[in-house]
């Protein structure tokens, strides 16, 4: 049996501003993950500087990088701005690119864990985490039911990118160990909470 210690997560995320309150919450989830034992990597959307997503494009080798710590990882946690009531355009960009991992074993994000985040300007924020929890079922991971959708996130995060409010720390930390918590699982025994096979353990 795996511990914790064997368990990797990539946080995918931010926006194409200097500074991103998304990015920034981010880090609060991966730092989450880290203090509860895994090894975690930031995949920060602007510093990748990708390509817009085409069939015919050869991927460049910063593309590859990408899609290979998502492959290799047991967990995942997105966060994105919310633009016009969903996630953004460089967010949705990035995960097109996950069509390189289509011929992988497992293909795409199969029994991958997901934690979501958003940031939003108003105060909605859960549609832009509705539409990327339509994107992990459609590439066969499991979202993890606590989501962050911060609302005002000027005001939980100052200008520099720091966290204003403890309530919204303390919340994206938590996230960061559920999906470290639900890796485990899954590493271990093949599924997690969120998965059909312990409602039927449940009922023998």
């Amino acid at each position: 049996m795996k511990n914790s210690e064997s368990i990797r997560v990539a946080g995918l995320g931010g926006s194409l501003s200097k500074v991103s309150t998304s990015l920034a919450a981010l880090k609060l989830a991966l730092q989450g993950a880290s203090d509860a034992g895994a090894q975690t990597t930031l995949l920060d959307i602007r510093s990748l500087d990708l390509p817009i997503y085409a069939p015919e494009l050869n991927p460049p080798a910063r593309v590859v990088q990408m899609c290979n710590e998502v492959h290799h990882a047991n967990g995942l946690i997105w966060s994105s701005p919310m633009y016009h009531g969903t996630i953004s355009g460089s967010f949705k960009n990035a995960v097109d690119w996950f069509q390189l991992l289509g011929e992988r074993d497992p293909p795409y994000l199969k029994d991958k864990i997901v934690g979501m985040i958003s940031t939003a300007g108003g105060v909605q924020g859960l549609q832009a985490v509705n539409t990327m929890e339509f994107i992990v079922r459609a590439l066969r991971g499991w979202a993890v039911p606590l989501v962050i959708p911060v609302a005002r996130a000027t005001q939980a995060f100052d200008k520099a990118g720091h966290v204003t409010d403890r309530a919204i720390e303390d919340q994206l930390r938590s996230l960061g160990r559920e999906v470290v918590r639900a890796s485990e699982q899954f590493n271990s025994h093949g599924y997690c909470d969120y998965s059909p096979e312990t409602t039927a353990d449940s009922t023998q």
